[in-house]
């Protein structure tokens, strides 16, 4: 009898796999057009097992838009716990904040799937959910740097745009040159944001 190199995964780390995957599928295609069976091929798994473990596909995207969210939000804590002067002024530690946008630009999927989110609204269960993980995030923008409304709206717009533009692919490390995508990140970095 042969011993098996593969070793045997755990629900958490099966969960955890199919979450992953469904992450990857829903920045690819969206809601609408991403079947469980997609989900259940990239994570090697059945697709009733999907199901089983997330009870719906709603069920799961919102998981995956949680995911995306926590990650966010532990992005910018990670860039602002990289802050050195505590006694900053609200710009200073906005422009800190705003080095987790290399990450985002980096992790394509999670501006990715966040527009997706967006995009979902439409439907109540998923709209409720995008809504309020984006108001924390802006409430956690405004916590970590002590920023005005009028400045975290204004950083949160700059992030909306990076994202949009991420999504097009014409920012982050895979752009596609485009000469009003430059002159926009051009200005972006002079202005310090």
């Amino acid at each position: 009898m042969r011993s098996s190199t593969r070793t045997r995964m755990t629900a958490t780390e099966r969960s955890e796999e199919v979450l992953r995957a469904a992450v990857s599928a829903f920045a690819e295609s969206g809601y609408a057009a991403t079947k469980t069976d997609e989900i259940a091929r990239r994570a090697g798994v059945s697709q009733p097992y999907v199901i089983r473990l997330f009870g719906t596909k709603q069920q799961l995207f919102l998981a995956a838009v949680h995911r995306v969210c926590d990650r966010i939000e532990e992005t910018f804590r990670a860039a602002d716990a990289e802050r050195t002067d505590r006694n900053a002024s609200a710009k200073e530690a906005l422009h800190q904040l705003g080095r987790g946008y290399n990450v985002f630009l980096t992790e394509s999927e999670l501006p990715e799937l966040l527009l997706h989110g967006i995009a979902a609204s439409a439907d109540p269960a998923i709209g409720n959910e995008v809504r309020a993980r984006f108001g924390q995030i802006c409430c956690l923008v405004r916590e970590l740097t002590g920023a005005s409304l009028t400045e975290s709206r204004r950083f949160i717009a700059t992030g909306m745009l990076l994202t949009v533009m991420s999504a097009m692919q014409v920012a982050g490390p895979d752009a596609i040159p485009s000469e009003w995508a430059e002159e926009i990140l051009e200005n972006l970095s002079a202005e310090g944001g």
